[in-house]
């Protein structure tokens, strides 16, 4: 067999695996259709660009975002080194320079050895004579789409999804808006926009009423729940916002030293601090109607776009019914499967499932046996959920603790509990780098 590996995807999983699969001496092909062919919602062709959000979440080993990352740095991830030089100041959360990032790693990657980058869409699926890792992404072109239900007995799915609007900096009236990170923590990397009761209630009616891009009859309500649309929230009820992306806990007004009642909160985009991203407001506002809504708000009278919020659909396949505890098709054993298009949802989960499918894509094309990974840990725990969900009503899905085995612990609160399963999954992630000879 020759000691080949095609990957198909450029994204966050895409260039992960790629990574883990030349560093292990390996040729790569890598495919990536942009910039020839772009997506919905890609800005450029560079690899690795995060299209939504430019956070990574929290650190803290007692955080699910943070001890994923933990083990993403034990297992030696390209992604999250390379993250770490393009970090932008946001409080306690990790959040990066989107477009530095994405350019940096399609340089480094391009630079690798072993690594043949191909940009052209794949539109049959390749023979599988030698491993192939699939990680297209929820934003699969239509022709491999197409071609991807033949091999998985049309068993993949969709949502849609939604990106935030980015705000040039300059546009922004900071007399009426202040800068601080809740409870004071860190640095003020965040500029706030206060809402007393009345402006609130008119801006949710707003939304409410606001012309949206509208999508097919039976289609409707597709949305994923972590990730809704402001305006699907809005009509949940009159405080939903209030209590979801606009909570102003820990702020305190320092015009009334009071906390607000509500409040809408930018995060720096671009280490220049030239944009920033309205958190928590994926829209499918029509694009003049973002504009219209959302200069309403104090200091965004004058607004400049640098890109408005837009709704995507989202490909995902059947994960318990396709594939196993390796990322590896039921099916086929030399197909591999990685990235959201596999189940996962979320920047850090698809960076861990791209490594991990890199990594036994390797293991496979060498003749090493595969060790699955401990049930203990976030990274075993993932891929043990996605291939063992209930396959009638599977839904993408983040890593939580509740994924992890339950320890009784008598009179420890939930913070005490996480940090205990956190040491477990450290512990045992070790042991099996040692095992599996990682």
């Amino acid at each position: 067999m020759e000691k080949k590996v095609i990957i198909i995807g450029g994204g966050l999983a895409g260039v992960e695996a790629a990574y883990q699969v030349s560093k292990r001496g390996i040729r790569v092909d890598l495919y990536e259709m942009r910039p020839q062919i772009m997506t919905e919602a890609h800005k450029t062709g560079f690899l690795g660009e995060m299209v939504c959000s430019n956070s990574l979440g929290s650190f803290s080993i007692s955080s699910s975002s943070g001890l994923l990352k933990k083990e993403l740095e034990m297992l030696d991830s390209f992604f999250l080194k390379v993250a770490k030089r393009n970090r932008v100041p946001a409080g306690n959360s990790f959040a990066v320079d989107r477009m530095k990032l994405a350019e940096q790693i399609t340089y480094e990657l391009k630079s690798m050895p072993n690594v043949n980058l191909i940009n052209e869409e794949i539109k049959k699926f390749p023979k599988a004579t030698i491993p192939v890792i699939i990680a297209t992404g929820p934003l699969t072109s239509q022709n491999f789409s197409d071609n991807l239900t033949k091999i998985t007995m049309r068993k993949n799915l969709f949502f849609y999804d939604a990106t935030s609007p980015i705000i040039n900096a300059e546009s922004i009236d900071y007399n009426k808006v202040f800068h601080a990170s809740r409870y004071n923590k860190g640095e003020a990397d965040f500029i706030n926009i206060p809402l007393n009761e009345e402006q609130y209630s008119n801006f949710v009616n707003d939304l409410i009423n606001a012309e949206k891009v509208e999508i097919k009859n039976c289609e409707k309500n597709l949305f994923f729940e972590a990730c809704l649309p402001v305006e699907e929230i809005a009509q949940r009820g009159e405080k939903s916002l209030s209590f979801g992306p606009m909570k102003p806990i820990g702020l305190i007004d320092p015009k009334t030293n009071k906390m607000l009642y509500a409040v809408v909160q930018l995060r720096q985009d671009d280490v220049k601090k030239n944009f920033y991203q309205l958190i928590g407001f994926q829209t499918r506002l029509k694009w003049g109607e973002q504009k219209r809504v959302l200069r309403k708000l104090p200091g965004l009278e004058n607004a400049i776009f640098e890109r408005y919020g837009r709704m995507h659909r989202n490909t995902y396949i059947n994960a318990p019914l396709l594939i196993d505890k390796f990322y590896q098709s039921k099916l086929r054993k030399n197909l591999f499967f990685a990235g959201q298009i596999c189940g996962v949802e979320g920047y850090v989960e698809s960076i861990n499932s791209g490594l991990i499918a890199g990594i036994f894509a390797s293991k496979k094309i060498l003749g090493k046996p595969l060790y699955s990974l401990p049930k203990q840990t976030a990274t075993g725990a993932l891929i043990n959920y996605i291939s063992q969900a209930n396959w009638k009503d599977f839904k993408p899905t983040k890593f939580t603790f509740g994924l992890l085995p339950d320890i009784r612990v008598k009179k420890a609160n939930k913070k005490i509990k996480k940090e205990l399963k956190a040491k477990i999954a450290i512990e045992s992630l070790d042991k099996w780098i040692k095992k599996a000879n990682i």
